[in-house]
């Protein structure tokens, strides 16, 4: 009898632990998603290749909605004030969340406004020179130039407060030397004059400058992040001359507040297949991203972790907003 009590109970727990364990969030409509930023780039491409396999992998469509404007702030407040019902959904990265809030005032709170779902990808970027008035082979090269020549050689940005900013800021810094900040308005008129020797040095998108390689018109020394990147696999990362120096750009899937945790779950579950597909896998290493993925707590510790360091990197330089 005590046997069988025993045996009726663990049934009891297994039904209870059933729905908990084995529910899942199913779409009875469309999703939204917010891409904030305008059509055609690289990061919007990458955003329509992720809609598309998620409609595929959901069954229901997922419809790509262009908010661009204000660095992501305009995509990040529509988000912020969606209904957190799980059909809207953001396509996102970090100036919204991470940097663009220490610059100006934001009509959300970028850490309790959002519910983190997935960091897609890490986009590095590239520390390139013009050969033509930098004859550097190196990182440790250029360091030592600079430090020859204090103040004489310029570094580009895709504007201030830019991740590209933020990365020649880092660098300037722990590698002890000193580059006058040139802003730019994007990094295609930064690179426009790079090439035309107007500037020496600057961080860029590797899809940016990678047309510039097998020209040579551009030389790339590194990447910026902490592994070297294996669409350029001969290019080291600035972390072997400058030891624990990394920082990148992220992409990742956002739900606003107080969105269902099952939703959640599965846009994450079915987010983490996808990444490890390999056709997407070739497809982000063409555009310059490296596929991450995992559970929601990376993208969230990511970002805590971003805010933190951008805020102290940004009041350290007294940098300004565009």
């Amino acid at each position: 009898m005590k046997k069988l009590t025993s045996w009726a109970a663990s049934l009891l727990l297994i039904a209870g632990l059933a729905p908990t364990a084995y529910a899942q969030w199913v779409p009875t409509k469309s999703i939204r998603m917010i891409v904030p930023y305008a059509p055609g780039g690289a990061a919007d491409l990458t955003a329509r290749l992720m809609a598309e396999q998620l409609t595929i992998a959901l069954g229901q469509t997922v419809i790509v909605e262009n908010r661009a404007g204000g660095g992501g702030i305009i995509g990040a407040d529509a988000l912020a004030k969606a209904v957190p019902d799980g059909y809207t959904i953001s396509f996102g990265s970090d100036p919204p969340f991470t940097i663009n809030p220490h610059l100006q005032k934001v009509p959300y709170d970028p850490i309790k406004s959002f519910s983190h779902v997935s960091l897609v990808a890490n986009l590095p970027l590239v520390l390139v020179v013009n050969p033509q008035k930098m004859s550097v082979k190196s990182v440790s090269e250029l360091v030592a130039l600079a430090k020859a020549n204090p103040g004489k050689f310029t570094i580009a940005s895709s504007g201030n407060g830019s991740s590209g900013h933020l990365a020649a800021e880092l660098f300037k810094h722990e590698a002890g030397i000193n580059l006058v900040h040139v802003p730019y308005r994007g990094q295609a008129p930064a690179n426009t004059d790079m090439i035309s020797g107007h500037v020496d040095v600057t961080f860029s998108s590797i899809g940016a400058a990678a047309q510039h390689f097998k020209s040579g018109r551009l030389i790339p020394l590194a990447v910026s992040t902490r592994n070297r990147f294996s669409g350029l696999p001969d290019v080291p990362a600035l972390s072997e001359a400058v030891p624990g120096f990394d920082i990148g750009v992220w992409l990742g899937l956002t739900y606003p507040a107080g969105t269902p945790q099952a939703a959640i779950d599965r846009i994450n579950q079915e987010s983490d297949k996808i990444l490890k597909t390999p056709a997407v896998i070739q497809r982000f290493e063409a555009l310059g991203y490296v596929p991450i993925g995992g559970k929601p707590d990376v993208l969230i510790d990511r970002v805590n972790s971003d805010y933190r360091r951008f805020g102290e990197v940004i009041r350290a330089n007294n940098i300004k907003g565009d």
